[in-house]
């Protein structure tokens, strides 16, 4: 552990400490809008805002959300794309102090009735093509009351709004108004009494993101306003971000902490231009890395292997680029040669550098210096953060270069898991030094100059395409199946998605396997659970491994697949 961060005198002159602004996002976000109001604020898809302009929409969905009864201390479930009417109004809600719960806007409808639950959100902004689904769960909540309905046209420049309407919005079902469904637009055209910012402590809940269990079902992760406020500063002091380089690709979605705390809240808390893109779509984004000419990436290992072979973008100047971040998944080697080959080739000059975080500390809180690369290092922590290993299941500090937990501590360490207070005391300890420490379930190692090195997850966990899948949730699903009498759900290494989810069924009558049988589980999974948590391959055994004390096996069904890739010649070692 190194408190006083002796490697900043050597990788560039980022402060050993940041004074946090002790407030709300909200009157961050102002405060920017105050120092810069003629800067770009945000660009999607063409349509831009200055900060003037963001500031005074912010406050416009502020008093619409107000006068439909949303106050401090409510919850409103935010299901939106990275996207204008999504930003805003996470900040809106922020100036009325009331609580955003993010969520991915493909969620199916049990698992939106779960979330709404979960939080008690009172209130929900999402898009028309998801009307339908939200409404039906508004009709069964307990908590839900009022449903903001946006129109993704009603945000593009004029071309592209024509064009989404053709190939998407007319398909979209119709949403009639009445005391319990609202359109955005319609909120946004009518004049309402100013609202008034509410009294907003800066340890307030603020955001609730959420991460899987190993029961099964997601814990909802409490962040407060100083989480978001010190993450997005260590991060734009990190990155050097200046006016000189102003503008990042947000290619992250903000229901995930990476997209929300880094690629969008930093750059509000810096001045800088966040450049939104609503979809993953590795094409799309190479047209406007071209176009736009970024300063800032940083994404999964997918969207770097993705980029590396896309047409447009092996044919871009890439001399903007200032710097580029992989995260959310283990870097493969390959990917990352590849990358920095392509960047070089088209007149850059970064490289793509590793980082390590987690939601329940926002996102990221250690990355690689722009300047020291090290073969398999995460990098160091963030300014005020603070790394350590601890051995195994203990307090104690463990030899330098020696594998144990990670634990984190500082600014961007969650308030703890919401109404989960056994789950909070198992993650969170007070160690000697009296401070809070997160024990992250993850393991990894740390040199003697302060660098730090993953290893492994100790909790149970896939990367598919850099979203988190929790196998115990899908297992969980399968079970539920008549047919199904046990399951055991891995990741297989795959190029394209570094894992994909296979699921091995045991049925209860063995005579039922077969194909039909596989893409019914599948479409049974994908009927509660988001698509990229489903299997994409069902193996049905008559019998599953266990363990000496009978438990699933399942990191021998691992070694099999393994196997099997090394045996066909299509195995790359280790992501």
């Amino acid at each position: 552990m190194h408190e006083k961060k002796p490697w900043l005198k050597f990788y560039g002159d980022v402060p050993a400490t940041i004074d946090y602004p002790k407030m709300s996002m909200y009157e961050a976000v102002m405060l920017t809008a105050k120092e810069r109001p003629d800067d770009i604020a945000y660009d999607f898809m063409g349509t831009t805002a200055t900060y003037r302009e963001f500031a005074a929409q912010i406050d416009k969905y502020a008093d619409g959300f107000a006068a439909l009864g949303l106050a401090k201390g409510d919850r409103i479930t935010i299901a939106m794309p990275t996207s204008p009417p999504g930003v805003i109004a996470f900040y809106a809600a922020n100036k009325l102090g009331a609580v955003s719960s993010m969520i991915h806007p493909l969620s199916t409808e049990s698992e939106v009735a779960f979330y709404v639950e979960k939080s008690q959100s009172k209130m929900a902004l999402t898009l028309d093509m998801f009307f339908e689904k939200f409404q039906s769960v508004m009709r069964e909540s307990n908590c839900l009351k009022t449903l903001v309905i946006a129109k993704m046209q009603h945000f593009l420049p004029g071309h592209l709004k024509a064009l989404y309407w053709l190939k998407a919005g007319r398909k979209n079902p119709t949403v009639r108004e009445n005391n319990e469904v609202k359109l955005l637009n319609t909120l946004l055209r009518t004049d309402h009494p100013t609202a008034a910012k509410a009294a907003v402590h800066t340890d307030d809940l603020a955001v609730v993101l959420y991460s899987g269990g190993t029961t099964g079902k997601p814990k909802g992760i409490m962040l407060s306003n100083y989480n978001f406020i010190s993450e997005g500063l260590m991060v734009a002091n990190w990155a050097g971000l200046d006016m000189n380089y102003p503008k990042m690709l947000a290619v992250l979605p903000i229901f995930h902490g990476f997209g929300l705390g880094v690629c969008v809240n930093t750059m509000f808390m810096a001045g800088g231009t966040c450049i939104m893109v609503p979809m993953f779509d590795p094409d799309q984004i190479a047209k406007l890395i071209k176009k736009k000419r970024p300063n800032y990436l940083i994404g999964p290992p997918t969207l770097y292997a993705a980029l590396s072979k896309n047409p447009n973008f092996q044919k871009s100047d890439l001399s903007c680029l200032r710097a580029t971040f992989s995260g959310a998944d283990t870097l493969p080697r390959v990917v990352k040669e590849e990358f920095e080959a392509i960047v070089q080739k088209c007149g850059g000059n970064v490289k793509l550098l590793e980082g390590y975080g987690l939601t329940e500390a926002v996102t990221a809180i250690m990355a690689t210096p722009l300047n020291d690369y090290r073969e398999g290092s995460v990098g160091v922590p963030f300014p005020d953060m603070q790394a350590k290993i601890v051995v195994q299941g203990t307090l104690e500090e463990a030899p330098v270069r020696t594998e144990g937990e990670i634990c984190v501590e500082g600014p961007a360490v969650m308030l703890g898991y919401l109404d989960e207070p056994e789950e909070t005391n198992a993650t969170i300890k007070v160690h000697a030094d009296g401070k809070r420490w997160l024990h992250t379930g993850d393991i990894g190692s740390m040199d003697e100059n302060g660098f730090f090195y993953f290893k492994l997850r100790e909790k149970r966990m896939i990367k598919s395409s850099g979203m988190n899948v929790y196998p115990a949730q899908v297992e969980d699903q399968l079970t539920k199946h008549p047919l199904v009498e046990a399951a055991c759900v891995i990741g297989v290494p795959d190029k394209d998605q570094v894992e994909r989810v296979k699921g091995f069924v045991v049925l209860r009558d063995k005579s039922a396997a077969g194909t039909d049988l596989a893409e019914a589980l599948i479409a049974h999974c994908r009927k509660d659970l988001i698509k990229w948590s489903c299997p994409r391959e069902i193996e049905f055994r008559d019998a599953l491994p266990q363990t000496l004390v009978g438990k699933i096996a399942y990191k021998v069904l691992e070694e099999e697949e393994i196997g099997k890739l090394k045996a066909a010649g299509k195995y790359a070692g280790e992501h």
